[in-house]
């Protein structure tokens, strides 16, 4: 078993827990250890003993990664933390669960996950806004290598009990719209906007995000529509549960619209938990007939709302587009997309170099009692200087 204890003057953490000075606490499998602050990680513990875990992955995977903890589970399987072998550089590894879909008899182009297709997209697309694909493995599983983002799902910061400012808001979704813009322009629509499938690059709440998730995005021509009944039920479109018609790339701004909704009120425009009627989720969606509270909006700009209403218009040849979102009122804020240009510089900025380690303190006294102990050092000989010329 292997311990640490703590003889610091700071603190030392381990997965958040401040331990006691003097005291010793056994570590397990994937222990962080932070020191002076719980989040200032410095350390993780591998333990060698559990290298057994990692021989249910293909070598190739293992040969250039180190799988350590979940850091979340979904319909399709689990995302894990890695570490790149030659850069001990954090990433993420999305693993498909082959055998949950072996008894599927829908045709490969209406499967509700198709890992090709997901594959094919992220290699294709290249924005700061998407989420960016490492590698591709292939074994019992499918494993997807994903760049780490830091701040986890935009879910869990909409559901804290302190709201998100208008202001983050609108620069969260100033970047969602450009990625949706990005993605229909190559002929791709995402089919699955929602929450948890916007990521944010860092804990703080001024950040990047990258929208993630292309399992079931579709690659379209220019005059394609799609029948498939895809993406989670609160966020689909009224096209989409129709079925019957068809639909487009719309479908995103409906989503993107419920989305803006959440973020800036905290809770669902549409649910089939929603007490205040007698709607089923579908009629509601049907009907665009969202729960508008008025203490959670008295907050929100009209500017803020108005876009929210065109977005979650049911008629998709009246919903407002892309191009004509971005060109709003609310999104007309040069300081904001001055704070976007600048996280983007920040991001781009290549790694300074490592500097040297300093020299351990009380080295030279180390040092000089040493050679006290054992003595002067016999002296190189020294050959005569020539005498001067005469």
């Amino acid at each position: 078993m292997a311990y640490i204890e703590d003889h610091s003057a700071n603190g030392t953490f381990v997965n958040g827990e401040r331990l006691e000075k003097g005291r010793k606490c056994p570590l397990t499998h994937n222990a962080e250890i932070a020191l002076s602050l719980p989040h200032n990680k410095v350390f993780v513990f591998s333990d060698l003993m559990e290298d057994s875990l990692q021989s249910e992955y293909p070598k190739e995977l293992r040969d250039k990664y180190i799988i350590s903890k979940t850091l979340g589970r979904g319909a399709c399987g689990e995302v894990k933390l890695a570490f790149d072998r030659s850069t001990y550089h954090k990433v993420a590894i999305k693993i498909i669960n082959k055998r949950r879909f072996a008894a599927d008899v829908l045709p490969d182009n209406d499967k509700p996950f198709n890992e090709k297709t997901e594959v094919e997209i992220l290699k294709k697309v290249d924005h700061p806004c998407l989420i960016k694909i490492k590698d591709f493995f292939e074994g019992e599983d499918f494993y997807i290598v994903l760049e780490l983002m830091k701040g986890g799902e935009l879910f869990d910061r909409v559901l804290r009990p302190a709201r998100l400012s208008e202001a983050t808001c609108k620069l969260y979704f100033y970047q969602m719209l450009l990625a949706v813009q990005y993605l229909h322009k190559h002929g791709i629509i995402h089919r699955d906007l929602k929450l948890e499938n916007v990521l944010l690059s860092s804990p703080e709440e001024t950040c990047l995000i990258k929208i993630t998730d292309f399992g079931q995005s579709k690659i379209l021509g220019e005059t394609s529509l799609m029948k498939t009944l895809c993406g989670t039920p609160d966020y689909l479109a009224p096209e989409v549960q129709d079925g019957t018609a068809g639909y487009g790339r719309s479908v995103d701004c409906w989503s993107l619209g419920v989305i803006l909704f959440m973020c800036l009120s905290g809770y669902p425009p549409f649910s089939d938990k929603n007490k205040n009627t007698r709607l089923s989720l579908k009629e509601q969606i049907s009907r665009g007939d969202y729960f508008y509270c008025a203490e959670r909006w008295k907050h929100v700009s009209k500017e803020a709302f108005d876009l929210v209403q065109k977005l979650l218009t049911v008629d998709p040849d009246k919903r407002l587009k892309l191009e004509a979102a971005l060109e709003h009122p609310w999104l007309q804020d040069e300081g904001m997309k001055r704070t976007f240009r600048q996280l983007l510089a920040q991001a781009q900025a290549p790694l300074p170099a490592p500097e040297a380690p300093p020299p351990p303190p009380g080295g030279r006294k180390r040092r000089r009692a040493r050679e006290e102990a054992e003595g002067p050092r016999p002296q190189p000989c020294k050959a005569p200087r020539a005498p001067p010329p005469s």
